[in-house]
């Protein structure tokens, strides 16, 4: 690990910041590609004659698959390092990106859309790189900064696209603006591989034991990581239930039937692939040195549900919301709605810099307490309301939102070491979990109760944490390959 410095100079294009900066940008496109479709949605109901129904069934269809991404990539990323996943994430999905841009009916475009939440996996790639660089006392604001700054495509997308599309002009303006973003993403899967490492020079990169699934150390953290994953499974039968023949019909009754067999069968594998990576803890006790706690993982999970979870809900319906509610320019809407993802630039470091000064836990109880207070705020915006002010509201909001995102994430790194992707990969599944919950709920209900219901989600979180998240203290022991045991610092 590279010395610890009381403060991060981003100006410097050198060692861990030059990787820093690297990576976010890597996170940046991955994000400006997921969200390319939210600003453009306006042209593209236009173009397509795109019922209310079908604009909504996109919207869930882009975060759905992310929820499975984020746990295989999770595991990749452990395994085969940052340098190659991320390369090979962006590279997959620029083609998956062409194919979305040019496809000419609603159920290929939706098919595509699907497919193209698993850009949304790369956050947790990135997770790991800067926690393999940067040193706990760090570790924080490096995090917020890849996180936000990274976010932050979400905001360029909704700045640039709609100006993209009307320069290259036409009715087919939208799909050239969208092509567009794979081919950002394909040129910069070639100039990451080539630019970065997985560690700095002389530093071990720490690998699970076992593979397939996440190692816990208890009997009881055993049934609490079999309960956590219920939900990510139970959020992908809903999206099936929703598409299936009792509400959008866009799958056949035998079709449905069969997700749910699959589904089931998955989680039953994973079940028994769970208890095959850790059926010792019933038969003798962990030693110290490899212990820790899954409920700080649970937690954590639950705080990124309603954080990430819900912006990944507000970014995509907010642009429409806008034009709706105001009756405004799907380019203007755009626009204005761009200031919710915005605040990323500033708001997910500062979460973590908070968490760094302050404490994890403290600062994660004040951030989603804010966090309930703004969305209640915002279930209450009709177009009586400036227009000036709406904006405001929803970027104070955004502010307790991202910054929530910086703190959780200045946390995941420091469960374990050599398990800091697939913690980061549950938690970012756990927001994608959120996203399509959320998204449902706005499938049935008006956009006010929508923020309502997130603000009692978050209210029901912020609980869970006062009572059960621990905050980390003292040091966090590895073992290297050699048998020598490396402690590192976490509190």
């Amino acid at each position: 690990m590279l010395e610890d410095h009381s403060k991060i100079n981003l100006l410097s294009f050198r060692g861990k910041i030059r990787i820093l900066h690297l990576t976010w940008f890597a996170f940046f496109l991955s994000f400006f590609i997921w969200f390319n479709m939210a600003p453009l949605l306006g042209f593209m109901r236009e173009a397509l004659n795109l019922t209310p129904q079908q604009v909504k069934t996109l919207l869930i269809l882009n975060v759905a698959l992310t929820i499975p991404a984020r746990i295989i990539i999770g595991m990749l990323v452990d395994h085969f390092g940052p340098r190659r996943m991320y390369s090979l994430l962006l590279a997959s999905s620029a083609f998956l990106c062409f194919g979305f841009a040019f496809a000419d009916e609603y159920e290929t475009l939706a098919i595509m859309r699907f497919l193209l939440g698993f850009v949304g996996a790369g956050f947790v790639i990135g997770i790991r790189m800067v926690s393999e660089w940067f040193p706990a006392k760090q570790v924080g604001v490096a995090e917020g900064i890849y996180g936000g700054w990274g976010n932050f495509g979400s905001a360029g997308a909704a700045m640039l696209l709609p100006t993209v599309a009307l320069w290259y002009g036409g009715d087919d303006g939208w799909r050239y603006a969208l092509a567009t973003t794979g081919v950002l993403a394909l040129v910069y899967a070639v100039i990451y591989f080539f630019s970065v490492s997985d560690t700095p020079k002389g530093s071990t990169y720490f690998k699970p034991k076992k593979s397939g699934a996440m190692e816990v150390t208890s009997k009881g953290d055993f049934f609490l990581y079999l309960i956590m994953n219920i939900p990510m499974y139970a959020a992908l039968a809903v999206l099936t239930w929703k598409l299936g023949p009792a509400n959008l019909k866009m799958l056949s009754s035998g079709f449905t039937l069969i997700i749910y067999a699959t589904l089931a069968g998955v989680f039953v594998f994973q079940t028994i692939r769970i208890y095959q990576i850790n059926s010792h803890v019933f038969k003798r006790q962990v030693a110290e040195i490899d212990r820790y706690k899954f409920k700080q993982v649970a937690i954590l999970d639950l705080a990124y549900l309603v954080t990430f979870g819900s912006e990944l809900a507000v970014v995509s319906m907010l642009p429409l919301f806008f034009q709706d509610t105001f009756e405004l320019t799907p380019r203007l809407a755009a626009l204005l709605a761009s200031g919710y993802a915005f605040m990323n630039l500033v708001a997910r470091p500062g979460g973590g810099l908070l968490s760094d000064k302050f404490g994890r836990k403290k600062t994660l109880l004040i951030l989603i307490a804010g966090l309930s207070a703004g969305y209640l705020i915002l279930g209450n915006i009709t177009s009586a309301w400036p227009i000036w002010l709406a904006v405001i509201a929803t970027m104070a909001c955004s502010f307790f939102v991202q910054a929530g995102e910086g703190a959780v994430f200045s946390m995941v790194p420091l469960v374990k070491r050599r398990l800091t992707g697939q913690v980061a990969g549950m938690a970012g599944a756990y927001g994608n979990v959120g996203a399509v919950t959320f998204l449902t709920v706005l499938s049935f209900v008006s956009p006010q109760i929508f923020f309502t219901v997130i603000a009692a989600a978050a209210l029901i979180t912020l609980i869970a944490v006062a009572l059960f998240l621990e905050e980390p203290q003292g040091h966090m022991a590895e073992v290297l390959p050699d048998g020598t045991v490396q402690m590192i610092e976490v509190g």
